[in-house]
């Protein structure tokens, strides 16, 4: 029977660091116990129970000057405040992580929201949250919110802050996710679902799809535990859930050829190899013990200068950041070591309960701290990352610092980026100086290490993108399809519109319904415009656009709107020999003859009219068949009085 380790199987950073927290107490010497036991396992706690770090169940049992160790799920504000009441000496163990989601639910009750919780009411963790919150509202998840939301316990218009169990099954937060976000309409959302969590119940996921049966251990009463063995049921229908190999039956796996095995985070490695041990004695297949033994050793090694570590932030002060890095030595950041960039605040960098890798400056072993420095390896990745950007060709993000003679410097993760004049994306008389503080996209083309040398192009992407656009364009194009496109340039027969990564034309004469002799009489360069697909031609790589709504006839709008005798104010669109074409409504032009201009005889009409102007005039006839208006002004002129002879004449 081969056995297949899931390599995250286990301790979770937060227990493990309870774990050697208490084992520490236990070999101080000083009376000390803890409140509540430090983990769901009895062979843990059974241990440090003989070694002198027994458990009470209350704060009222605390003795003075006793140490008192807070286990990994936290404690409420009132334990706090009992202990310390008693005279008792606080060793707090609570999880970072636990931690970061107490000071979430703080931050939202003192911005008046109201605090939500996806969890376990029951489960210590949830309870001692709830603890720092005057009224955590706590839904199991689903189908408990939609009851809620049934029942007015909630309401669409509450504002809410939602945080999660940090043992919760990933599926149950992102559905409860999708009722609230369909709910709510002020929603602040924290995941704070334990990354350690979710990778160990994705592998056991993984690995109960592949294997004959699965083998769950840890205590019953752990809820990580039990979510695990909830899972691996899901994609395996042989599931065991053993608390050590004394309850492991191999008659019960008899005909299995591949069996998997995992543990909760409450699991020591020693039951897990001999749970494996009882089940096999082949060589586990994976790296799981290895990385428990990995896992162990960094609590007992030291740190050497120079060296990259991984630690989880505990605390955050003005000055520095305190890191807990798993082994005896304390370490710290201080403020000008987490970031190259002055006005940035320690807690806009990095959050309590965060995972963060670092690089060692220091290592004081007589007082026992190490000095680290984050912003000295993210430099060394940066420079990494641009390599790989320039290799692979990957899209970066920069923003324009600044222009110089031969073109402007974008700042890449914090790395000065060249871009020539000729890679701007710019036309070549353009001012540069207009993308300083803008955020812009390019390529890495060039990368020099030793030289601190790097060189960009906005255009390489700009070109690629357009390219995208347009292929995605012809793609999708027929006749009739409407675009938003803008006015890229402009002719005296008509306007080049923008529709995506392409250009059509739009011809004078569908620009507007109205009489116009340029494009500029409507349109600029740069403005948006409603365009649809006259026709189009993929090989010419040609498309002719319209503006004019053809769902609107123009001479239906005038027949709907006038009838001959009426009176239309019109405007003068054309002056010829015979006479003034004017515009009735856009679209539709009517012809004033010469004779019907003035009450006189005129010799051309621009000695009355001219073009633009707008004058009142009398719908004379209209031919329906050939769309043809008449119009007379002089029909609305009163008719010049005769002249008086003179009677002694």
């Amino acid at each position: 029977m081969e056995v297949i380790l899931a390599k995250s199987a286990g301790f979770c950073f937060g227990v493990a660091r309870a774990v050697r927290m208490a084992q520490e107490l236990a070999g101080s010497g000083q009376p000390a116990r803890m409140l509540g036991t430090v983990i769901h396992n009895s062979t843990v706690v059974e241990d440090l129970a003989g070694r002198g770090v027994g458990v009470i169940h209350s704060p009222e049992e605390a003795q003075t000057g006793e140490a008192v160790l807070l286990r990994a799920h936290g404690a409420s504000r009132q334990v706090y405040e009992a202990l310390r009441a008693r005279g008792a000496r606080i060793v707090d163990a609570t999880c970072p992580k636990v931690a970061r989601v107490r000071e979430i639910v703080q931050q939202a009750e003192g911005e008046g929201r109201r605090c939500v919780m996806i969890g376990d009411k029951n489960h210590p963790e949830v309870a001692g949250i709830a603890g720092w919150c005057r009224d955590l509202l706590v839904f199991s998840g689903p189908d408990d919110l939609s009851a809620a939301f049934t029942e007015g316990i909630l309401t669409g218009d509450m504002p809410l802050t939602v945080v999660s169990q940090t043992t919760l099954i990933r599926s149950v937060w992102e559905n409860s996710l999708k009722i609230l976000k369909n709910q709510c309409t002020n929603l602040k959302i924290f995941d704070t679902i334990c990354s350690a969590t979710h990778i160990r119940q994705s592998e056991a996921a993984s690995l109960a799809a592949k294997v004959d049966a699965m083998v769950v251990v840890g205590d019953p009463k752990s809820a990580n535990t039990k979510h695990l063995t909830e899972i691996c049921r899901a994609y395996c229908s042989r599931v065991f859930q053993i608390e050590n190999a004394d309850e492991l039956s191999m008659a019960e796996l008899a005909g299995c050829r591949v069996v998997g095995l995992t543990a909760g985070a409450s699991t020591p490695a020693s039951i897990i190899k001999e749970v494996n041990k009882t089940m096999s004695e082949e060589k586990i297949q994976g790296e799981g013990m290895e990385n428990f033994a990995e896992m162990f050793e960094q609590y007992t090694n030291t740190l050497n200068t120079g060296a990259k570590v991984t630690g989880v932030v505990t605390a955050i002060t003005p000055t520095e950041v305190q890191v807990d890095l798993g082994c005896k030595q304390a370490g710290y950041i201080p403020v000008d070591q987490l970031t190259d960039d002055p006005t940035v605040k320690p807690e806009d960098v990095v959050k309590v309960g965060d995972e963060v890798e670092l690089f060692v400056i220091r290592v004081n072993d007589v007082e026992g701290y190490a000095t680290l420095s984050k912003k000295r390896l993210d430099a060394v990745k940066v420079w990494e990352n641009i390599e790989e950007a320039c290799s692979s060709k990957e899209v970066l993000e920069g923003v324009i610092t600044e222009q110089n003679k031969g073109g402007i410097v974008a700042s890449v993760k914090g790395v000065r980026v060249f871009i020539p004049a000729s890679q701007s994306g710019l036309p070549r008389e353009a001012d540069m100086s207009q993308l300083i503080k803008q955020k812009v996209r390019l390529h890495i083309t060039e990368v020099n290490r030793a030289r601190r040398r790097v060189v960009g192009s906005i255009k390489a992407v700009q070109q690629e993108e357009r390219a995208a656009a347009a292929a995605e364009v012809w793609a999708n194009i027929e006749v009739g399809k409407r675009y938003t496109g803008t006015v890229k340039s402009m002719t005296s027969y008509g306007v080049f519109v923008d529709i995506g990564g392409v250009d059509g034309m739009v011809h004078i004469s569908d620009l507007s319904w109205s009489r116009i002799k340029h494009p500029s009489e409507v349109v600029a360069v740069g403005d948006k415009l409603e365009v649809y697909v006259i026709s189009f031609d993929p090989e010419k790589k040609k498309i002719s656009l319209g503006v004019k709504d053809r769902s609107t006839d123009p001479w239906q709008v005038f027949m709907d709107t006038y009838k001959v005798g009426d009176v239309a104010s019109v405007r003068i669109v054309k002056l010829m020999t015979f006479g003034a074409f004017a515009e009735v409504v856009p679209g539709v032009d009517g012809l004033i003859h010469i004779s019907q201009i003035a009450d006189r005889r005129i010799d051309k009409p621009g000695d009355v009219l001219s073009e633009g102007q707008i004058v009142d005039a009398k719908i004379t006839a209209v031919d329906e068949e050939k769309k043809k208006i008449s119009l007379s002004i002089r029909a609305l002129l009163a008719p010049t009085p005769a002249p008086v002879e003179d009677e002694e004449a």
